[in-house]
């Protein structure tokens, strides 16, 4: 049964609710919103650290939906950050949760969860481009 009658957004939200499904379970958590601000929080300080063309590249493999969430506030003409450091990129993060967060849970969580769903291959690439601080934490 469709809920939106479109067979593309259905799936769409079928495969982003999957995500957060993930999300929540590593996080124990049960609360939807907080996922998908957590997700949100990684996932842009993820593209803003990586060059223009592998940020594009890895967007292409996530859901629409995410997609989209992806590239919200995006300024591709900004400068990619250059934290080094994983505090840096973990402060990066904190500015989008709530005060109470656990941002080095989030983003395990988060980066588990895109490994999971995106190739390896764009992974390995991601991977690449981070500095090895903060690729080392990418378990």
């Amino acid at each position: 049964m469709s809920t939106t009658g479109l067979r593309v957004f259905d799936s769409t939200i079928q495969k982003s609710n999957i995500w957060l499904d993930d999300i929540m379970d590593e996080l124990d958590w049960d609360d939807r919103k907080r996922a998908y601000r957590a997700l949100g929080a990684v996932l842009h300080a993820l593209r803003d650290r990586l060059p223009l063309t592998e940020s594009a590249q890895l967007a292409a493999q996530l859901p629409q939906m995410i997609r989209g969430l992806y590239f919200e506030g995006w300024v591709p003409s900004a400068p990619s950050l250059k934290e080094r450091h994983w505090n840096q990129f973990l402060a990066h993060i904190v500015m989008s949760l709530d005060p109470d967060a656990e941002p080095e849970a989030i983003t395990h969580a988060v980066l588990k969860t895109l490994a999971k769903h995106v190739s390896a291959g764009e992974i390995t690439d991601v991977k690449r481009c981070l500095p090895e601080e903060i690729r080392l934490h990418w378990r």
